[in-house]
């Protein structure tokens, strides 16, 4: 049976790794692929990097990228290549564009809950201003509405001033 060196996908059967079964040679023990393209799927994962971005050009990028951060990028790298083949246009960065409109509508909804949220406390708290809301809500629009002070600070005198001032036929 094959072994597994730190689950990395290097086998001491020499069964070749993911990207080299791919390209059809022989997984040298330095390869740099074979900790990232496992022998049963690492193909599939691989034909793509190989086609949008070519073996030599990920073979160099993984090996500029520090050892420690590998795993990482060639989960990227394969992510990119696969959005690539996708959407040759745009590749992952239409998966961006629709998750930054994505968080727009979001935040739109949530000013508008809050905005529901305020305007239900506010009516809750004055039941003055709900009646108020409802008959301007049932007033035509071409009429004048009388205003009423709602303030909790009015007092009878100063709602009848107001009322006079603004309705003077009185």
């Amino acid at each position: 049976t094959a072994t597994t060196m730190a689950g990395a996908g290097v086998t001491t059967t020499g069964s070749p790794c993911g990207a080299c079964k791919f390209l059809r040679r022989r997984c040298a023990a330095e390869c740099v692929f074979a900790p990232y393209f496992c022998a049963e799927d690492g193909a599939s994962q691989f034909a793509a990097i190989h086609k949008v971005f070519g073996a030599s050009n990920a073979a160099k990028l993984l090996q500029q990228v520090a050892p420690g951060d590998r795993s990482e990028a060639a989960a990227t790298v394969t992510y990119e290549a696969q959005a690539r083949l996708r959407d040759p246009v745009y590749g992952c960065v239409a998966h961006i564009f629709a998750l930054q409109q994505q968080v727009v509508a979001l935040q739109a909804q949530v000013a508008h809950a809050r905005t529901q949220a305020q305007l239900g406390a506010a009516t809750a708290m004055h039941p003055l201003l709900q009646q108020q809301l409802q008959q301007q809500a049932a007033a035509p629009t071409s009429a004048p509405t009388a205003r009423r002070c709602t303030a909790p600070r009015c007092t009878a005198a100063t709602a009848s001033r107001r009322k006079a001032a603004t309705n003077p036929q009185m």
